[in-house]
């Protein structure tokens, strides 16, 4: 049977997966050589440890560290290693990148998340890096697993992940000594042997040119030191010339003069041989953020179509100037190693503001695809429809599913760009732009509370671009976001700075929607933090901001609020005043349903009041408010509340009608539930939503 394909930003994907790039090396078989590397290595993971050998239980996991130059498939090496001895380590292989393309180091925050989402474990949006590094170790402290870091900065980001128990095993690479860690075990790599390097250059060009000239193949690889990276760029310069000998090569990197690595004299002649459109689009994949670059990216970078940008990023893969990663959408990753020279050679060859140009595209074409991505979500909005039919055809995405699996394919890339955007400072507009996009789309496929660590992240990048620029409406907006997440995760003292801070920008902006909102969280903060009096008192003032503007659909809900800070505090009066308020709130806006919930509220105060019959006649009249709102559960929840204030009246049989009635209308569903479902719908948020995104 044909597999379907999908068509997603111009080009057609097998729904098996990627296609493999014409001229690229064959997928099986891959790793070549390392032999003595890899029994060195599984030697190492049983020989016994210093605590061992003195007669201590060994207190953390063993630390194989694999060094090497980037390009001499120490990244490769580790992979084989993990793969062989993974049926050991019955808990699975983690894996996580220490180091950007770029070369910082990536926060251990980050890359604890990573580590937790892969284990299934919560990643709490806003933790503190300790919290979340020590997360990790608590998560594997009963799992036999291996951890793979790979382009390992330091020894403090190995050292921060480090399980705490023996039954794991820690697989590190690094370009050197990681220093500080305890009884590490390292491997140092070199080149290729001669018969691996031979092989791996047979991959390319086929047998027939290695055996005709054994001692051209030879010297090949002796000019490229024998270094993965390099032999597989003189592998692709071979494959793409057919007649040429391996001696023509070899002959050519001669000449070329010894200035330079190996790695970097065989990068200088491809790239010499590549037409002059496809060296630009090369030197512009060192932009590519994450270092991960698809055809959209490539096409907005160089200025060119996507159906362009595909070939060549296909031909730059059979070059091995670029590696296809497994992924249901075509995706590419520049190897680490050659971004240094990409990046040399942008400076060279492009002026900065070339740079800035390509930047400024590339950031576009991102928002475009983000507001397409969440547009096909709202299909049933005209303005949704006609935003879409306004698209070119190579931006819009088939259906909701489609969207959806590109923004969780493109989500390491699509935070990059934002991360990069921020840290530019020179197109501020595109990034608040992108970030706006990207909030807006995850909001939409991945939900408010599943993207909740990413969302955040993204607030903070807002945050950083607001007081770059001096922008106070975006600072209140990304301080009240922050805050609410702060809030979500139980971090109420923190959530509360931030909401007084939104509040000093929202004036410093004169913008009443983020002032009015500030104070109502303000409120809402103290309110969880106990402190009824300081929560009633903004309340008060939130209060009299919406009533100042006529908005009396949030001024109705205030009562309530400021009604429920007074019943925690034990001030019945103060709280049944409002209440009442709240209620001739709700009916002059002609709010049913949040009239009959505010007299239940009522009635319940009267109740804790010691007023049983004004709260039986207020529950009553509450019962037919929330009949003409059509809304069952609330009804069932008040049968029960008059069921229970008949019963302490001394009236067991009318109460047992009541309950009776409750159950009809809800079934089989239990009392119990009714009245949860009654107190999450009827109780006050602690924080008031945002309108927008």
């Amino acid at each position: 049977m044909t597999d379907q394909a999908v068509d997603i930003g111009g080009t057609k994907v097998s729904a098996k997966g990627q296609r493999p790039a014409a001229g690229s090396a064959p997928t099986e078989g891959q790793f070549l050589g390392r032999t003595r590397e890899l029994k060195e290595l599984r030697a190492d993971i049983a020989r016994a440890g210093l605590d061992t050998l003195s007669g201590r239980k060994a207190p953390r996991a063993r630390v194989l560290l694999i060094a090497g130059k980037p390009g001499s498939g120490r990244t490769a090496l580790a992979e084989e290693l993990a793969g062989q001895v993974a049926e050991s380590y019955p808990d699975g292989v983690l894996r996580a990148r220490l180091t950007e393309p770029d070369g910082t180091p990536v926060p251990t925050e980050r890359t604890a998340r990573e580590l937790l989402t892969a284990l299934d474990r919560p990643t709490p949006p806003g933790a503190a890096a300790d919290d979340l590094s020590e997360a990790v170790r608590e998560a594997l402290a009963t799992r036999r697993a291996l951890l793979l870091l790979d382009d390992a900065a330091d020894a403090g980001q190995v050292d921060a992940l480090l399980p705490d128990t023996p039954e794991c095993l820690v697989v590190a690479v690094s370009g050197g000594p990681l220093t500080g860690i305890a009884d590490v075990r390292p491997c140092t790599l070199g080149g290729l042997d001669t018969k691996s390097a031979l092989e791996l250059l047979d991959r390319f060009t086929g047998s027939v040119r290695i055996t005709v000239d054994p001692l051209a193949a030879e010297g090949l690889v002796e000019l490229c030191a024998g270094q993965p990276a390099a032999l597989v760029l003189a592998g692709g310069w071979l494959a793409a010339r057919p007649q040429s000998a391996v001696a023509d090569l070899a002959k050519q990197l001669r000449t070329d003069g010894e200035e330079g690595s190996p790695l970097a004299r065989v990068f200088r002649l491809t790239y010499a041989s590549l037409p002059t459109t496809a060296a630009r689009i090369l030197r512009l994949l060192s932009l590519a953020p994450a270092g991960l670059v698809d055809p959209h990216t490539a096409s907005a970078l160089a200025g060119c179509s996507v159906g362009a940008a595909r070939a060549t990023l296909d031909d730059f893969a059979g070059l091995g100037l670029v590696r296809p990663v497994e992924s249901p959408l075509p995706q590419y990753e520049v190897p680490g190693c050659l971004l240094p020279l990409l990046r040399a050679l942008t400076d060279t060859h492009d002026r900065p503001a070339e740079l800035q140009l390509a930047r400024a595209r590339m950031l576009e074409r991102t928002v475009r695809l983000l507001v397409s991505c969440r547009a096909i979500t709202e299909t049933d909005s005209s303005p949704a429809r006609e935003k879409l039919a306004g698209m070119p055809r190579a931006l819009r995405f088939p259906n909701p599913r489609a969207a959806a699996d590109w923004l969780r394919i493109r989500q390491p890339a699509l935070l990059a760009s934002a991360r990069l955007a921020v840290a530019d400072g020179e197109l501020d507009t595109l990034a608040r732009r992108l970030m706006a996009a990207l909030v807006r789309a995850m909001v939409a496929h991945v939900g408010t509370r599943a993207a909740a660590p990413e969302l955040y992240g993204i607030h903070r990048l807002v945050l950083d671009v607001a007081e770059r620029r001096n922008l106070p409406r975006e600072k209140a907006a990304a301080l009240l976001n922050l805050a609410d997440l702060d809030a979500q995760t139980g971090r109420t003292a923190e959530a509360l700075a931030r909401y007084r801070a939104a509040l000093d920008a929202g004036r410093e902006a004169n913008d009443p929607y983020a002032t009015g909102r500030a104070m109502e969280s303000v409120g809402g903060a103290h309110q969880e933090l106990g402190d009824y009096d300081r929560a009633a008192d903004w309340y008060g003032r939130a209060l009299a901001e919406r009533l100042a503007r006529d908005e009396r659909v949030d001024a109705a809900r205030l009562y309530g609020r400021i009604a429920t800070a007074h019943t925690y505090a034990g001030r019945y009066g103060e709280a049944l005043r409002n209440w009442r308020a709240a209620v001739t709130g709700h009916r002059r806006n002609d709010d049913v349903a949040a009239q009959a919930r505010a007299l239940s509220e009522l009635a319940r105060v009267q109740e804790y009041a010691g007023r049983p019959e004004e709260s039986l006649r207020t529950c009553q009249e509450a019962v037919e408010w929330a009949r003409r709102a059509d809304d069952v559960r609330l009804q069932a929840a008040l049968q029960l509340r008059l069921a229970d204030t008949l019963d302490r009246l001394g009236d067991p049989a009318a109460a047992r009608l009541h309950r009776g009635a409750a159950e009809r209308m809800l079934g089989d569903e239990l009392p119990e539930g009714v009245m949860a479902m009654e107190q999450g719908a009827n109780a006050y948020e602690i924080r008031s939503a945002s309108a927008e995104d």
